[in-house]
């Protein structure tokens, strides 16, 4: 892979960071927005902004035409929707480039590495009509064709300009290299996915139902969430471009609620249990309860932190669902949504419900953002971990108190789900009987 030159000194930011934008990053601001809201009033997020000047790569195509093995990879943009960015995400190496589009495979890599071989992504951009999926446009095709594919597709470019040379940073989404307008697109023979495919060819399946049954036959998520921003899903009339950090958030979701649906209908877990996993000096602590399904997420980002870079301590947000879930979109964005699936992707497969709660820790040493995929893939890691088991809840927020470094008191005063099990335990435990026999009841099935 090609390797990223030294990254060069940081210019004086001071018209970045100017007091206003202090001031949003003082009152917590940064960390509810993390550039997708632009709450600040800014034209553009001035973090991203920094920390994309810092990246900028060293000239990986200085040149009009690109040829490479595409992962495959495609990416959405949102800005100017309803009419939006469209395109290859190509690198210029060819042999099997898979895992550069692949976040299932990326736990225990170093956060050098991603960026590294995400860099080297080219994205060729072509502006369309987010209802013009069906189009004739050759560039949309063959776009199409790469996000259906099951193995790298040998890919030929041809630019407008050069591609204009930075890392591409989302929150939500993985990061990416260069980009330049597309002119043309040559696609090689691709091996398309034959479940993807099949989605694809049912113009009369309901996206929703065809998202839920390409994870049933074991789809990866990414998979599933790279076809669906192309409009490979739904109704012949229905369909559309979904803008990919969109997509990927739609498509957590809308398997996260069915998983939680199937969940509710399980025994309890038989303990008090403690999950941990730590990457990109991220902790994850995944507490789960035996009561019915009830879910939390809280974020402590540190100062020093991407979204808390000037902050003089830490800031501290979540958001919760009880059995019947939530309403409104979660404040703390698609983490809270990749989270969740991770959490009852794991319940469906032991069988079992419970309340959990995860407590996210981000240190200095995370300094970019490499997409909501590190939360789903770490938070699947810890459940497959071997978890520590408490009789009690006293031990076990003992034993998460030592793990983490920020007081578990602050957690307490934070956490809705835990305040509920700690505070109103007499109902709870009153009620609990006849829960447990009706959900034995309903798993046995008739006789």
């Amino acid at each position: 892979m090609i390797a990223l030159p030294a990254l060069p000194a940081v210019p004086d930011l001071r018209a970045i960071f100017d007091e206003e934008t202090q001031r949003a990053v003082a009152n917590g601001l940064c960390v509810q927005c993390r550039g997708a809201k632009l709450l600040c009033g800014k034209a553009r997020c001035p973090i991203l902004v920094r920390h994309e000047f810092m990246m900028r790569t060293a000239p990986l195509v200085d040149r009009f035409e690109l040829e490479g093995a595409s992962p495959p990879g495609v990416f959405v943009g949102r800005f100017g929707y309803p009419k939006v960015f469209v395109g290859p995400l190509v690198p210029p190496i060819h042999g099997d480039t898979a895992v550069l589009d692949t976040p299932e495979s990326w736990i225990g890599r170093s956060l050098d590495e991603i960026v590294s071989f995400r860099a080297q992504l080219v994205r060729g951009m072509h502006r369309v009509h987010v209802l013009d999926v069906e189009s004739s446009d050759r560039l949309v095709t063959r776009t199409r064709e790469m996000a259906l594919a099951a193995s790298p597709v040998e890919v030929e470019a041809v630019f407008t300009k050069k591609p204009r040379n930075r890392l591409v940073l989302d929150d939500d989404a993985q990061p990416f290299g260069p980009s330049a307008p597309l002119r043309r697109l040559e696609v090689g023979s691709a091996r398309v996915d034959r479940h993807l495919d099949r989605a694809y060819a049912d113009d009369d399946l309901l996206a929703r139902t065809a998202v839920l049954e390409l994870y049933d036959s074991g789809v990866s998520v990414s998979r599933i969430q790279r076809a669906f921003s192309v409009g490979a899903f739904g109704l012949a009339k229905q369909r559309k471009f979904v803008p990919t950090r969109w997509s990927i958030t739609a498509v957590d979701d809308t398997i996260g609620r069915d998983l939680r649906e199937t969940v509710q209908s399980f025994p309890l877990v038989p303990e008090i249990r403690v999950f941990e996993a730590v990457g990109f000096d991220d902790r994850f602590l995944v507490l789960q309860l035996p009561r019915p399904w009830r879910y939390e997420c809280l974020e402590a980002w540190y100062p020093g932190t991407l979204w808390n870079p000037l902050g003089r301590e830490a800031v501290l947000f979540g958001d919760h669902e009880g059995f019947e879930g939530r309403t409104t979109y979660a404040s703390i964005g698609g983490c809270y949504y990749a989270a969740r699936l991770a959490v009852a992707e794991a319940l469906v497969a032991e069988r079992r419900q419970a309340a959990t709660v995860i407590l996210r820790e981000t240190h200095a040493g995370y300094i970019m953002p490499v997409g909501v995929w590190n939360v789903r893939e770490h938070v699947r890691e810890a459940l497959r971990r071997e978890p520590r088991r408490f009789g009690s809840m006293a031990d076990a927020l003992r034993y998460v108190g030592t793990r983490l470094d920020i007081p578990m008191a602050r957690y307490l005063r934070s956490s809705e789900v835990l305040k509920h099990v700690l505070y109103q335990r007499t109902f709870d435990d009153y009620a609990l009987g006849e829960f447990e026999a009706r959900c034995a009841g309903r798993s046995q099935g008739p006789t």
